[in-house]
């Protein structure tokens, strides 16, 4: 494994981290969570990436952690670093959802229960809702950190505007944004201008989706296979999402990922990490074969730049960005 120290930081990260978003929660197979989970962990992944609501159901998937944390991996605790982020709906009531102060504190009070953790390394402000202060967000987790809840805080998704004052805010007040995450991959570059913005001031950088929802697998170059995410009727791939445009640019990358010895999962995400600014590209695999073949992706060779020209003249076209 390689590992990057994180934006201005003394903390490294390996490039590939798993994320428990998806094939964690308690409708998921728990045999094939944990073979992933402890596989990711032996392959030298000691990042593992998760949230309140991840499941389905919502804070399930925390749940499974803890419990294969505490039946296999409790004496590697300090080996580990543990995220977790507040900001979606999570449980009913107006308490339950949002930026607020009152979300923040409680939902890393729950977070910390399932998990059977003391402290998180990592606790993110997992979206900006709209309406909620960014000063009373971040002090939150100005204020978490204080507690000894968590150890540093990151904020997720937030718009390129509200960034800048998210960094001004934690470092007035001694604790700095470890890590920003956004979602990119070759089919959506929409977060270049948040990564300038991060690496200016310090913070690290996680990408996220780094499949596009699996269109830059290969899995779609011939239709909609039974059993796949834009198959079932909800998640985040959806149907009209494999449109004709996509599937024929997933198809040139991919003669460019055979020409390199690559699938296009493998070159998908080496290509984010040719950025040397990028800290770690998040894994959701499915199981113990998806994650071993994501983790040769950073044996690949260096690009060419007439590779990359190639691969940025494909991208750039108009109708890709998911």
């Amino acid at each position: 494994m390689i590992y990057r120290y994180c934006g201005a930081s003394g903390v490294q990260l390996p490039v590939l981290s798993l994320g428990l978003w998806h094939n964690f929660g308690s409708v998921d197979d728990f045999s094939v969570a944990e073979a992933m989970l402890l596989k990711a962990f032996d392959s030298g992944i000691c990042h593992f990436d998760l949230a309140n609501n991840y499941g389905p159901v919502p804070g399930s998937a925390e749940e499974n952690f803890g419990r294969i944390l505490k039946r296999h991996l409790s004496a590697h605790r300090d080996e580990m670093l543990i995220t977790s982020k507040a900001g979606h709906d999570m449980w009913p009531g107006v308490y339950g959802t949002g930026s607020s102060r009152k979300n923040i504190i409680a939902s890393c009070d729950q977070s910390l229960r399932r998990m059977g953790l003391d402290y998180v390394d990592v606790f993110y402000s997992h979206r900006y809702d709209g309406v909620t202060p960014v000063e009373e967000t971040m002090q939150a987790l100005v204020d978490l950190v204080r507690s000894g809840k968590a150890l540093y805080v990151g904020i997720s998704k937030y718009p390129l505007e509200l960034q800048q004052r998210c960094y001004d805010y934690l470092r007035e007040h001694d604790t700095p944004c470890l890590v920003s995450q956004y979602r990119a991959s070759m089919f959506n570059t929409l977060a270049r201008p948040n990564l300038d913005l991060a690496a200016r001031e310090g913070s690290g950088f996680i990408c996220f989706s780094p499949l596009a929802q699996g269109l830059l697998t290969g899995k779609y170059l011939n239709g909609i296979p039974e059993g796949s995410r834009a198959a079932k009727d909800s998640g985040f791939l959806q149907r009209t999402q494999v449109t004709a445009e996509r599937v024929e640019a997933a198809r040139e990358l991919s003669l460019i990922a055979g020409e390199r010895g690559q699938s296009l999962a493998q070159m998908a995400i080496q290509w984010l990490l040719s950025d040397e600014r990028v800290t770690s590209v998040i894994l959701g695999t499915s199981s113990v074969r998806q994650l071993e073949d994501n983790l040769r992706s950073i044996e690949g060779p260096d690009f060419s730049s007439d590779q990359l020209q190639r691969i940025e003249a494909i991208i750039s076209r108009e109708g890709l960005t998911l």
